[in-house]
């Protein structure tokens, strides 16, 4: 699973040109790896102003606003991809366009029926 971090707002930042640019960049990797069956799911995730945090205080559910406090980043999306090895999966994060605008992506392999054996 590639985890999509980035920074909240960058987008609206840019140029319609650079927006336009980084669109279609996504939209190439998205059609990629449909066309090489890597592709398994994904979505992208609202703006953060809307989260609600759940923690556990002294044994009990507290609700919070907010995905973290003073956070510069946030999880925006996620990638679910079917590839051949890890490094793989890496390759197709450094290509995702966010990176450039400071944000990041997280590959973490899923744990399935098999458990923790990975």
């Amino acid at each position: 699973m590639l985890l999509i971090y980035n920074r909240p707002g960058f987008v609206e930042e840019l140029t319609e040109a650079e927006r336009e640019a980084l669109f279609g960049e996504v939209d190439a990797i998205m059609r990629e790896l449909t066309e090489s069956g890597e592709m398994v799911g994904g979505n992208a995730l609202a703006d953060p102003s809307g989260t609600k945090t759940v923690r556990g205080v002294d044994g009990q559910p507290a609700v919070t606003d907010g995905p973290f406090l003073e956070t510069k980043e946030h999880f925006a999306g996620y990638l679910t991809v079917d590839c051949e090895s890890r490094e793989r999966a890496v390759e197709i994060a450094s290509r995702w366009p966010d990176i450039r605008f400071g944000g990041h992506l997280e590959v973490r392999a899923v744990m399935d029926e098999a458990g923790t054996e990975m």
